[in-house]
């Protein structure tokens, strides 16, 4: 990630007087959205398996709940885009933290009710809240200080989000998958009823801490001075063009934030019930939710080592030589099984913890005053991760979960591409 990022802090002015303290508070402020968002949305992967026990759905069922957390940034990014621009980037966070709060309070009502319709509302309000603090905190830590590190800067938060990933399962574990009980032989519909009752209601208490969270950072944001920028729209793009959508390398940029979401999200919402599978680990739910955390922290690694490396190392051919080594791993995880299966599956975590940040750089490069217009369209893209887990849950029904894994090998063929050839501007 060689700081190549969005170019429109090259002539950006912020109105202070002291712009890299200013800075550097303001990018230690942006790193707990990083990790909120970061810990809420993997905290999906560990209430899929948890539903689907409590619903009694199928694969493609559950997916739903990533079908309806991701499909909001597809909705919303340009209404939040717009809305950002207007109203401020700090603004347009304090607004997301307090629509995810709504989002996460949602979680108690449809709990009481135990009804699954109203579980994927509150997941699209809370989502609806992440993709607008997407939005703003994104393009905001590149242009908070020079041009040449902001692929550094933000590959750094993103390792906070990372940070998020790795706790969110084991948080998840103990207060949530821990009320999971086993099917009682035996037991009358009534008995049975109580249960699942009592499971859904599981999910309250850790929604409520977080609905709390998401409260206290709105009123804390809402308090800070953060630095404000100006003048990213009139920065001249590389090469003329009349929007965004005319530049090759985002267009495809856009396909690459789709595939690897998409694939991200489908491998990462299948661990638990993989390596719940007696010819993979046979563990419980609680136990491979454990695991879970191995996935996401190799990302964690992976993104804290990158915003050094990537200083020093060619994006394209790193994002390619990647994706390589995550379809080997897969290639693997499909071909074999027990421990072996499982060890592949959660090494993939480390070799996608660049990806994101790459693509998001490399498709921003060059775009100067286009640069906001093409950040909306990239967010766009990651409904990948409410399609793609779609068809894999799909497959996962028909096919079997195991064999499963073959197709996010063609999402990171794709980003191979896009890094070896896909990325240069035209």
């Amino acid at each position: 990630m060689a700081g190549i990022i969005t170019n429109n802090a090259a002539t950006t002015r912020p109105a202070t007087t002291s712009p890299a303290a200013n800075y550097r508070f303001a990018l230690v402020a942006l790193t707990s959205l990083f990790f909120m968002w970061g810990f809420i949305t993997c905290l999906n992967d560990i209430l899929i398996p948890h539903l689907k026990n409590v619903f009694q759905l199928n694969y493609t069922q559950s997916m739903l709940i990533q079908f309806c957390f991701f499909g909001a940034y597809f909705i919303i990014s340009l209404p939040a885009g717009a809305l950002v621009k207007r109203i401020s980037y700090k603004w347009g966070i304090v607004t997301g933290l307090l629509i995810a709060a709504v989002g996460c309070a949602l979680f108690i009502p449809a709990a009481s009710y135990r009804v699954y319709a109203l579980f994927l509302g509150a997941f699209f309000v809370l989502a609806t809240g992440i993709t607008l603090l997407q939005v703003a905190a994104n393009p905001y830590v590149t242009v908070l200080g020079p041009p040449d590190t902001a692929a550094s800067r933000l590959t750094l938060t993103q390792a906070f989000n990372s940070l998020g990933t790795t706790l969110a399962p084991m948080f998840g574990a103990f207060l949530i998958l821990s009320a999971t009980t086993a099917a009682v032989v035996g037991a009358t519909p009534e008995q049975l009823d109580a249960m699942r009752l009592a499971e859904a209601g599981a999910v309250k208490f850790p929604y409520m801490l977080l609905a709390i969270a998401f409260l206290v950072l709105a009123a804390l944001f809402a308090a800070l001075k953060l630095p404000h920028v100006d003048g990213a729209e009139e920065i001249e793009p590389i090469t003329g063009g009349g929007s965004a959508w005319q530049y090759r390398h985002l267009v495809l940029g856009a396909v690459g934030i789709f595939v690897y979401v998409g694939a991200e999200v489908s491998i990462g919402s299948f661990l638990v019930n993989f390596m719940s599978q007696p010819d993979i680990a046979g563990f419980s739910e609680a136990e491979a939710a454990h695991h879970v955390s191995y996935f996401w922290g190799g990302a964690m690694i992976g993104r804290f080592v990158g915003a050094v490396v990537m200083r020093y190392v060619d994006d394209g051919k790193a994002l390619a030589f990647n994706a390589l080594v995550v379809i080997a791993l897969l290639l693997l995880t499909v071909f074999s099984s027990g421990h072996v299966a499982m060890w592949s599956v959660l090494a993939i975590g480390l070799f996608n913890s660049i990806m994101f940040p790459t693509i998001f750089s490399l498709a921003l490069y060059g775009l100067g005053k286009y640069t906001s217009q093409g950040s909306g369209i990239l967010c766009l893209a990651i409904v990948g991760g409410a399609l793609l887990p779609l068809v894999q849950g799909a497959l996962a029904d028909t096919i079997g979960i195991h064999l499963a894994f073959l197709m996010p090998v063609l999402c990171y063929a794709y980003i191979a591409f896009y890094g070896l050839k896909g990325h240069r501007p035209s």
